[in-house]
């Protein structure tokens, strides 16, 4: 039977999506909540980790750890943008028309030399509210990423779009919520346990729809 296949997704991404432990509580990435959206039969490899662009994902043999490991028919999430944009520290920036593709196809022809199935992701919103909007903080990185997945004719998850849709139905105040600034009223990148598990809930409504696979898997 199709449902009792074994799938392994591997994830590739920033601080937004990677697992914390204990010691952080209660900041957390939506990557280490993914999990609880599917049945057993799915497994998640958080290589997510904070700090990192495309590029310096890469330069630190991120990447290579992923691709020495991925297989046929297993999946790669990517989702890279909020340190991309980070002039201050070259070892992070990428251009975004240029550069940045050029390192998200790395991305994605690697995990297709080894069989597998890249989904891009643009970045989650940041919680940027102009007191009548909430702003989208990577706006040429998102139209980049989209572009990039036409170009190359690979899946894209606009989750840039889905967050900013969902922080605006739930209203300024349940979003606050979500971010670290609810604790230590500085942080409106990092998400709370309560906002990773929104996002890791969005998200995997998302795969769902990008690759239908995933449907026999979902909860």
């Amino acid at each position: 039977m199709v449902n009792n296949k074994h799938i392994k997704v591997y994830i590739a991404g920033d601080s937004t999506v990677q697992t914390y432990d204990e010691s952080c509580i209660p900041q957390a990435g939506w990557g280490q909540f993914i999990c609880n959206y599917f049945t057993t039969n799915v497994e998640f490899i958080n290589h997510s980790i904070g700090g990192r662009s495309s590029k310096s994902f890469v330069n630190e043999g991120r990447l290579n750890s992923i691709l020495k490991t991925i297989g046929k028919d297993n999946y790669l999430l990517i989702q890279m943008g909020h340190n991309d944009a980070t002039k201050d520290k070259p070892e992070r920036y990428t251009e975004p028309d240029v550069e940045y593709k050029k390192f998200l196809k790395m991305y994605v022809d690697g995990a297709r030399k080894n069989g597998a199935i890249p989904i891009l992701i643009t970045p989650v919103a940041t919680l940027n509210f102009d007191g009548k909007h909430f702003i989208n903080d990577f706006p040429e990185y998102c139209i980049s990423m989209k572009q990039f997945a036409l170009q190359e004719n690979i899946k894209c998850i606009d989750l840039m779009e889905k967050s900013l849709e969902y922080f605006t139905l739930a209203g300024y105040d349940e979003s606050y919520e979500m971010f670290m600034a609810s604790v230590n009223a500085v942080d409106y990148t990092h998400f709370t346990k309560k906002g990773a598990k929104r996002i890791a809930s969005i998200v995997s409504e998302e795969i769902v729809k990008a690759d239908a696979v995933f449907s026999n898997y979902k909860k």
